[in-house]
C-alpha cells in the first residue's frame, strides 16, 4: 500500500476521494466515532499501519471538522498521520471539559447567557494552547494529503478557504496549521476572533487575516471541498488533468455531520416575532442564530449534491452519515460533561447500525434508501 496520496496522481486509478468533516464543537466526536470504524475496516484489509490520510485524496473539515482533518494529516517526524482515527475520541474526552468549562446549575446558566451579551462566552486560552502544542510548526503544504478547511475574514467580509492547492499558488496562504485550525474554530459567540499575520518563505510580503469559524462561510465543507479540486481539472493541474470536467463519476464523497436537531417546538414564528438582537444571541440557554445558520448551510449542501450526483448518475458516489434527531445537551456544541460525551459516542454507534439514507429531491427530506444496507455496510463496501 503507498502511504501518503499527496504524491499519488488521481490519473493512476479510478476514483478522485474526497472526505468531509462538519463542523459542531464537541459533537466532533460523532464524525470522529465513524471515522474511527472506517480506518479500522481499512486496517482489516492492509494491515494495522492503514491510516485515512493513505486513502484520500482530499480531506475537507470546517472548525472542528478542520481540526479533526488536520489531525488525522499532519505528519508526524516519522512522516505518518499524527493521530490515529481511533485516537480522536480519547481528545475531545480529555481536553473537551477544559475547552467548554462547564459552569454548573441554574446560576451558571444565567452567568454563561450573559457573558454571550457583552463578549465571548470563552476566552479560547486553552483551545489554542492546546492547538499550537499538538500541531507545531506544520504548515499547509507538509500534510500527507490534500486538505481543505473553510474560515471567514471578517475585515474582508468574505470566505478564506485554505487549502493546499492554494497554498503552491500562493505562498501567503501557506499558514502553520495550528493557526488554520483556530481561525476556524473561532466560533462568533463562542470564542474571540483570532488575527494572525503569515509570511512568504523570504520573509517579505506578509499577508494578515482576521478570522472566524468557517462555519459562517460552510459548516458542511463537501461542496468547498468538491469546488477546489474542480479548479484544478480546469486549471489542468498536473495531478487531475486531463480529467474532463463532466467526468464526475469518478469523484467519491463520503461527508459526515456532527448531528442536527431535531424537528420540535423550540422555535417558532410567533415566539420569534418579538425577538430582537439580544434574543437571537441567546434563547433559552441556546443561541439561535448560529443554531439556524449552521444548520441551513449543511441541509442546503446536502441537496445540492445529492441533486448533482443524481444527475450524472453518480449517486452511489456520494455518501452523507448524519444524525438528525439530537436534542438537549446532546445538540449542543460546548456541554462538555463526561455524560454527554460518553452519549455522543453511543449517538454515533447506533448512528453506523441503521439504515443509510438519501435526500428525496421531490420532498426535500433525507428518507431510508431501503436497500437494506447500514450505514456502517456501506461504508465497508
Amino acid at each position: 500500500m503507498e502511504k501518503g496520496l499527496r504524491n499519488a496522481s488521481p490519473n493512476n486509478g479510478k476514483l478522485i476521494t474526497i472526505l468531509s468533516i462538519d463542523g459542531g464543537g464537541i459533537r466532533g466526536i460523532i464524525p470522529a466515532t465513524i471515522l474511527a470504524f472506517l480506518e479500522s475496516q481499512l486496517q482489516e484489509l492492509d494491515g494495522k499501519d492503514a491510516r485515512l490520510a493513505d486513502y484520500f485524496d482530499v480531506v475537507a473539515g470546517t472548525s472542528t471538522g478542520g481540526l479533526v482533518s488536520a489531525m488525522l494529516t499532519a505528519p508526524d517526524q516519522t512522516n505518518r498521520p499524527l493521530y490515529a482515527a481511533k485516537d480522536i475520541v480519547p481528545f475531545y474526552m480529555e481536553h473537551g471539559p477544559k475547552i467548554f468549562p462547564q459552569q454548573r446549575g441554574a446560576w451558571g446558566s444565567i452567568m454563561k447567557s450573559a457573558k454571550m451579551l457583552i463578549g465571548p462566552k470563552y476566552d479560547g486560552n486553552y483551545i489554542r494552547k492546546l492547538i499550537k502544542e499538538k500541531l507545531g510548526n506544520t504548515r499547509l503544504n507538509e500534510t500527507l494529503t490534500n486538505i481543505v478547511i473553510p474560515t471567514f475574514d471578517i475585515q474582508r467580509l468574505q470566505p478564506l478557504i485554505f487549502s493546499t492547492y492554494e497554498a503552491k499558488v500562493n505562498p501567503c496562504y501557506n499558514a502553520q496549521l495550528s493557526d488554520i485550525c483556530i481561525s476556524t474554530s473561532a466560533a462568533p459567540t463562542y470564542f474571540p476572533p483570532y488575527y494572525f499575520k503569515n509570511d512568504n518563505e523570504d520573509g517579505r510580503n506578509s499577508e494578515e487575516f482576521n478570522l472566524v469559524d468557517g462555519g459562517v462561510a460552510a459548516n458542511n465543507p463537501a461542496l468547498v471541498a468538491i469546488s477546489q479540486v474542480t479548479k484544478q481539472v480546469f486549471s489542468k493541474h498536473p495531478d487531475f488533468f486531463p480529467v474532463k470536467p463532466t467526468d464526475y463519476g469518478r469523484f467519491l464523497l463520503i461527508s459526515i455531520g456532527t448531528g442536527a436537531t431535531k424537528i420540535t417546538n423550540q422555535y417558532n414564528a410567533k415566539m420569534a416575532s418579538h425577538w430582537g438582537v439580544l434574543s437571537w444571541l441567546v434563547h433559552s440557554g441556546s443561541t439561535p442564530i448560529i443554531d439556524v445558520f449552521t444548520q441551513a448551510s449543511g441541509d442546503m449542501v446536502d441537496g445540492h449534491l445529492s441533486v448533482f450526483f443524481q444527475a450524472v448518475h453518480s449517486q452511489e458516489n456520494y455518501f452523507r452519515i448524519q444524525e438528525d434527531t439530537l436534542d438537549g445537551n446532546e445538540a449542543s456544541v460546548d456541554v462538555a460533561t463526561k455524560e454527554n460525551m460518553v452519549k455522543l459516542v453511543e449517538i454515533a454507534e447506533n448512528l453506523l447500525n441503521k439504515p443509510t439514507s438519501r435526500v428525496n429531491l421531490k420532498t426535500g427530506i433525507s428518507e431510508p434508501m431501503g436497500n437494506g444496507d447500514t450505514n456502517a455496510k456501506a461504508l465497508k463496501r
